[in-house]
């Protein structure tokens, strides 16, 4: 790699090449920064000849990054928050006029449980928009460096100094079943509970939860005969059939939202399982972002909120006009 100087470098192009890489296109790039297609294809010539790199090459519809732009994308992507994050705390932030859309990643299944209340304290007090999107546990940081998402939830996770991360809450497990489950009552012991057919919410990639390694290490084993990705759907299905779903407490209770009810009982005596610990995480370069800053304060508001009273009021919806 030949060597480029700071001082000669067009700011302009390092957010376009950062756009292109987030968006993995030259038409949402251009969408995205309000610009020409052709003047993001001249920003990419222009920084083609700088780097000696082609950068990006197309493969049907995608710009996919060579191992050049890979290299320098978590560098270049830092360096842009730091400076954006330096620039907004030379004006004071208000979320109310803020015209952000901040981006919330997550393993599976936990919206039921947050979104509702959070939305609420965001239609009532911000103009903040808010995209929540899957993630890979391993792209963690990858992610997080590049912008392409602004917050993870999840449990605790291996992650170097570069990101920083926040204890959101503790939950207890539980047992959800239909109300009228022919061996489910208000109390559940270990010989029953694995009789049951049950469901999992996770996604296939998180391989084997912390309840089943407990189980296996007991020598038990229990059958799971669905696995999905949405507790909403979970609480549904555990309506309709006498499949039994363990999980933490508040997503239960999120559940408990839709147009039937389940029962909620404690985990079997006996056996006792560690709470689940959620944390928030963010990148190093977004530590003074104050829109950053302010989502991650919500976020510990709703979830140490009583479930029931998470969201805050009944106020109406602010008009934010974009």
């Amino acid at each position: 790699m030949k060597t480029i100087s700071a001082a000669k470098m067009d700011l302009n192009l390092l957010v376009m090449f950062e756009t292109i890489y987030a968006e993995g296109s030259v038409t949402r790039a251009s969408a995205r920064l309000n610009l020409t297609q052709p003047a993001i294809s001249h920003a990419l010539g222009r920084l083609r000849v700088l780097f000696g790199d082609p950068l990006f090459i197309r493969q049907g519809h995608e710009m996919v990054p060579t191992p050049m732009a890979r290299s320098i994308i978590e560098p270049i992507a830092a360096s842009l928050r730091t400076l954006d994050s330096t620039l907004s705390q030379a004006v004071s932030f208000d979320p109310g006029k803020a015209q952000r859309t901040l981006s919330i990643g997550l393993c599976g299944g936990e919206e039921s449980s947050f979104l509702p209340p959070l939305m609420g304290r965001l239609l009532a007090a911000s103009c903040i928009d808010l995209v929540t999107m899957p993630y890979d546990r391993a792209q963690l940081e990858s992610r997080l460096a590049s912008g392409k998402m602004d917050l993870v939830l999840d449990t605790m996770l291996p992650h170097s100094p570069n990101v920083q991360h926040q204890l959101l809450t503790r939950e207890r497990m539980v047992v959800m079943a239909r109300k009228d489950h022919p061996e489910v009552d208000d109390k559940l012991d270990l010989e029953t509970y694995l009789r049951q057919l049950h469901l999992q919410v996770a996604l296939p990639r998180q391989g084997t939860g912390s309840l089943d390694a407990e189980l296996n290490r007991l020598g038990m084993q229990r059958r799971i005969r669905l696995r999905c990705q949405d507790y909403l759907a979970a609480a549904q299905i555990v309506a309709e059939t006498d499949l039994i779903l363990t999980m933490p407490a508040t997503r239960a209770a999120a559940g408990l939202r839709c147009p039937h009810d389940n029962r909620i009982v404690p985990v079997p005596a006996g056996f006792p399982l560690p709470e689940v610990e959620i944390y928030v995480y963010w990148h190093r370069s977004a530590e003074g972002d104050p829109a950053n800053r302010w989502l991650r304060e919500q976020l510990h508001k709703v979830f140490a909120a009583p479930v029931a009273a998470a969201a805050p009021g009944r106020k109406p919806a602010r008009a934010c006009r974009k």
